[in-house]
């Protein structure tokens, strides 16, 4: 079989398997993409309603992540950037702790700001300049325990970890309780140091609308996969595609016979957009609000991040809950004012994420090629193998690529 004459599927057009489908073009390789929306993304979306972006979840980009440099033009995408640091509402009260590495008007605020002490937050301080240190192969051997574990080993108070540390890292981890792996609070501690939180100027789906477009034709929508047995790809319309190599850039349990399903729960977010009189702050920034009677989370004024656009803030919720939409809605409405003295205005719109980050019993950085072979013609990537992020999305995408390609110039045929 000439290598041109190679039939190579991918089951996902989200952010996972678009980076195997550039990996594959860029080694002059041509795979057909299915998605079974009508839409690419996965995930990473935002809902545009008239002037206002809205994305799906507050989702940020990390900058420094080594495959959005490797897959994204980051000029080109336009990134506003998060300011280093969080205003943090206890109690009604307002503080503010930030990164005076990279901006030293945060010094003096973070000094007196009432979350902490101030050998906390020169704890900080040194955490980032160790893990600035320390590189990410060393991240991803180290021994696992619960974040929760990590800071208070690390010497940080109680006060610390409750007012900043589990706001903070809820909004990132979706859990309430840290008890995500120590691997990933390093990683992701690492690239906030590193790095900036940033978001498109055309919302977070201009992350996978950019890698799309390197791939034109190769997209089909309204897709959907029944099935994957050997070389034969089953659509429940009937229809039955024959493929050399298929990669599935999602679950892959659904879809193929005989594989043991995942019983593991995923963490969701419900996230509300309300119009709002309240201006925001003078830059981007991310509100916290400290207390554990408190279903809101964190927050952010759209109008500080996208140019030109009606005064809107998004606020998550991740606790656990019984609540009724209306209830949740007013509930938050009350926590915004009391907290932090920001009256909401109408519901925009109520997003429940169900299916937001994956869970895991181990945290990896990503998978080599070996490691993402399933059968002879089957390959799994998405970012449910190693770790939540979009660094490791467009990983292991390009590892199951890599792996297809690797078959394939080794005269591997099936």
């Amino acid at each position: 079989m000439a290598h041109k004459d190679v039939k190579i599927h991918i089951i996902g057009a989200g952010v996972s398997g678009l980076a195997a489908a550039i990996t594959l073009k860029k080694a002059g390789y041509n795979a057909q993409v299915l998605e079974q929306a009508a839409t690419i993304g996965g995930r990473v979306n935002t809902t545009i309603n008239g002037a206002m972006k809205l994305d799906h979840g507050f989702q940020v980009l990390l900058n420094h992540y080594p495959a959005a440099q490797e897959f994204l033009n980051l000029d080109a995408l336009d990134l506003v950037k998060f300011s280093p640091a969080s205003v943090i509402y206890i109690d009604g009260k307002k503080h503010v702790i930030g990164d005076a590495q990279r901006d030293m008007k945060y010094a003096w605020k973070t000094i007196v700001a009432g979350v902490g002490s101030v050998s906390d937050k020169w704890k900080v301080y040194t955490l980032s300049r160790k893990l600035k240190q320390k590189n990410l192969i060393d991240i991803f051997k180290s021994p696992e325990k619960t974040t929760l574990q990590y800071l208070q080993d690390y010497g940080f108070s109680e006060k610390m970890i409750k007012s900043f540390f589990k706001p903070f890292y809820t909004g990132i981890f979706l859990e309430t309780q840290l008890q995500t792996s120590s691997r990933m609070f390093e990683f992701v501690f690492k690239m906030f140091s590193e790095g900036n939180a940033t978001i498109p100027a055309a919302g977070i789906k201009a992350i996978p609308e950019q890698m799309a477009h390197q791939l034109d034709g190769q997209i089909q929508l309204n897709t959907t996969v029944k099935e994957v047995v050997a070389d034969t790809i089953q659509l429940v319309n009937g229809d039955n595609l024959k493929s050399d190599y298929t990669i599935i850039a999602t679950p892959a349990d659904v879809l193929v016979p005989n594989l043991p399903k995942s019983n593991k729960p995923w963490h969701s977010v419900q996230t509300l957009y309300f119009d709002t009189d309240d201006h925001g702050f003078d830059e981007p920034i991310i509100g916290l609000i400290a207390g554990d009677d408190c279903l809101s989370n964190n927050f952010h004024f759209l109008n500080d991040v996208f140019e030109n656009h009606p005064k809107v803030i998004s606020v998550s919720v991740v606790a656990k809950h019984d609540l009724t939409k209306d209830q949740l809605e007013e509930r938050v409405r009350k926590e915004l004012i009391e907290q932090a003295h920001i009256k909401a205005g109408d519901l925009i719109q109520m997003m429940e994420i169900k299916k937001a980050l994956p869970t895991f019993d181990s945290i990896q950085y990503a998978m080599s090629p070996t490691e993402t072979q399933l059968t002879q013609n089957i390959f799994l990537a998405g970012d449910q193998l190693s770790n939540g992020s979009l660094n490791a999305a467009m990983l292991n995408g390009k590892a199951a690529a890599q792996a297809v390609i690797s078959n394939i110039e080794n005269g591997i045929f099936v």
